[in-house]
């Protein structure tokens, strides 16, 4: 016998309980196909949401501590020494 009529006949002998089991396995796999897309879209967009707030962060503490800097040079009172030692050598984030 041919390969298709014994795969047929097969088919045939079965009926619809392996039809519809293979047409809900596929569909299972359409489910999770999606679900997972959006799944992986969602972090994307959080990932670069919370990047862009980590480079904000880091230009507001050197904006900061310049300020405090400046304002304790004009004022005549010694620069927190220690705050700007941590400060330092983080990388500076702003655009300019």
């Amino acid at each position: 016998m041919e390969p298709t009529t014994d795969a047929l006949a097969q088919f045939l002998e079965l009926g619809f309980a392996a039809a519809g089991t293979l047409a809900g396995g596929f569909f299972i796999v359409l489910l999770l196909k999606y679900i997972l897309e959006s799944v992986v879209g969602q972090a994307n967009s959080l990932h670069a949401m919370i990047t862009a707030l980590d480079l904000r962060v880091k230009t507001m503490n050197n904006e900061v501590v310049r300020i405090d800097t400046l304002i304790s040079t004009v004022v005549g009172v010694r620069p927190d020494l220690d705050r700007i030692a941590r400060a330092d050598g983080q990388k500076d984030a702003r655009k300019d």
